[in-house]
């Protein structure tokens, strides 16, 4: 399974750049742009990585990191900030943070980073699934394009997500609870009928016989699986 990671960041541009980029290198992403509610799902749901801003709205990054060391996650905690005063570093390091990168930063540098946060935990991301074929269907996650039999099939939003999580770990079975977590993100109001609807979408726009799917398929009682 791809590596669980929660991004509390406010500034749009970053808190986008940052999401994409994990995404599509296997990771699962889970984004807050409030600490307070940043805070709230740490403590509340399993993450191997923290990627905490230190200036935040509400309850900054360090008493995030804090609170989440305190509350018992033995994860890794990534910081990110602005500034770049050797006492604002050494700050997040004492309250529990593994590292600290400062903004801006090269895409490739932070990658590293999680990486190498990562490994310590023995956890290894899944290899980026940039683009994939299945049957007569070509998805370019990149251009967030799909093809099937040559001709462009319009998927939404939370449908491309769907079904890059389930190519992700095809052969897996993935529960409707974990579904709703990683690419709903707990809203209130979504249950287990919406990830229901949605895989129906997706069969009757990729599948060639959706009442008897030949790739994303029901597992009884579990969820569903992507069988490649």
């Amino acid at each position: 399974m791809s590596s669980r990671i929660l991004l509390v960041e406010d500034a749009p541009d970053v808190q986008l750049i940052v999401a994409d980029l994990l995404r599509g290198h296997g990771h699962d992403v889970v984004v807050s742009a409030d600490g307070g509610e940043g805070l709230r799902v740490a403590l509340e749901q399993a993450f191997d990585l923290l990627i905490l801003d230190v200036m935040l709205p509400g309850v900054n990054g360090f008493e995030i990191c804090r609170s989440a060391r305190e509350n018992g996650f033995d994860g890794a905690i990534l910081m990110l900030t602005a500034r770049t005063l050797v006492d604002d570093r050494v700050e997040g390091l004492q309250t529990g943070a593994d590292d600290y990168l400062i903004k801006p930063f090269d895409s490739r540098e932070l990658l590293a980073r999680v990486s190498a946060l990562l490994r310590r935990l023995g956890k290894s991301p899944l290899t980026p699934v940039l683009r994939y074929q299945f049957g007569d269907v070509t998805v370019d996650f990149t251009r967030r394009e799909v093809l099937r039999g040559g001709e462009p099939v319009n998927l939404a939003a939370k449908e491309m997500q769907l079904l890059r999580h389930l190519i992700l770990n095809r052969g897996q079975v993935v529960t409707r609870d974990s579904l709703l977590s990683r690419i709903w993100q707990d809203q209130p109001f979504i249950g287990s009928r919406t990830v229901d609807v949605h895989i129906a979408w997706l069969r009757q726009k990729l599948e060639a016989n959706p009442q008897n799917p030949r790739y994303i398929v029901t597992v009884r009682g579990e969820g569903y699986c992507f069988q490649p």
